[in-house]
């Protein structure tokens, strides 16, 4: 995990019931980090040479420094791609976000002032933990990997569909439109082939699928991704939302005020108020 302030987080160990601090093996959850850090941080919680620290009521910052890259799957759920309106892709569809869309799994979510379909996506995401580059199979994918979080792959249908110009990053990049965490979970410590993932909002679900559904799953991703670019180490990659969202017309669009609550089984829950932002006549963004 990371606690603190936005741009100051710290970055922590849980081992049990209790939480650690890493400042003695690294600054920050971040590229460098997953070199050394992991065996590392196992050496030093079998040897009790990690400080405790009280993280009750601090900040939860996403698990993960900024990332260099977020690398997004599109349509990975067949039933997701039929209430979009289309066919399961044969192969799979990429498009980015800007790291700059990062935020904390509590963090307050502010929704545009000209957005008015904010849509949530619930998602596995997978976080590179060794430089994947043409890989000869799926199974050297899994080498590369250096952990699993919670994401909420937010996004504006408006900008990525009606005013998309043909791609979707449009609807995607929108600050803070990716909440993450709380934690980050090492593949030791998960299968990330049968997960259970949920979304609520205002206490009504909206998403219930497992990561089983996926047309393509993690190891075919990290590899067929490793054909067209250099996956770095702290990179992120988001592997597609199961059917629920608004987009599929069955539900609202979020508005200021909505709570959106999101869960992956083993991997943590989310929860984010969502405010809108109004252009004042004297050109100051407020609330509305």
């Amino acid at each position: 995990m990371r606690i603190g302030l936005s741009g100051s987080e710290q970055p922590v160990v849980l081992h049990g019931d209790r939480a650690y601090s890493l400042s003695p093996i690294a600054s920050d959850l971040d590229g460098a980090f997953w070199a050394d850090g992991p065996r590392r941080t196992s050496e030093a919680l079998a040897q009790g040479s990690l400080s405790e620290v009280d993280i009750e009521g601090a900040r939860v910052g996403a698990p993960i420094a900024r990332p260099g890259a977020v690398v997004c799957v599109g349509q990975n759920y067949a039933a997701h791609a039929a209430e979009s309106g289309s066919a399961p892709p044969s192969r799979p569809i990429i498009f980015l976000k800007t790291p700059n869309t990062v935020a904390g799994p509590f963090d307050t979510v502010t929704i545009p002032e000209n957005s008015r379909k904010t849509d949530w996506e619930v998602e596995l995401g997978v976080v590179i933990g060794k430089t994947a580059a043409y890989l000869a199979s799926p199974a050297e994918a899994q080498e590369c990997i250096a952990g699993y979080l919670t994401a909420n792959d937010l996004s504006e249908r408006t900008y990525q569909i009606e005013e998309s110009g043909g791609q979707w990053s449009k609807g995607k990049c929108v600050k803070g439109y990716l909440p993450l965490g709380p934690v980050l979970v090492t593949p030791e410590e998960v299968d990330p082939s049968r997960l259970r993932l949920r979304t609520w909002v205002n206490g009504d679900s909206r998403q219930d699928s497992s990561t089983a559904d996926m047309i393509f799953d993690v190891n075919h991703l990290v590899h067929d991704l490793s054909q067209y670019m250099e996956l770095e180490p702290g990179d992120l990659v988001l592997t597609g939302t199961p059917e629920g969202v608004a987009l599929s017309g069955r539900f609202p669009y979020l508005k200021d005020g909505d709570v959106v609550e999101l869960e992956i089984e083993g991997l943590g829950r989310q929860r984010q108020d969502y405010i809108q932002r109004v252009r004042e006549e004297n050109g100051i963004g407020g609330r509305v």
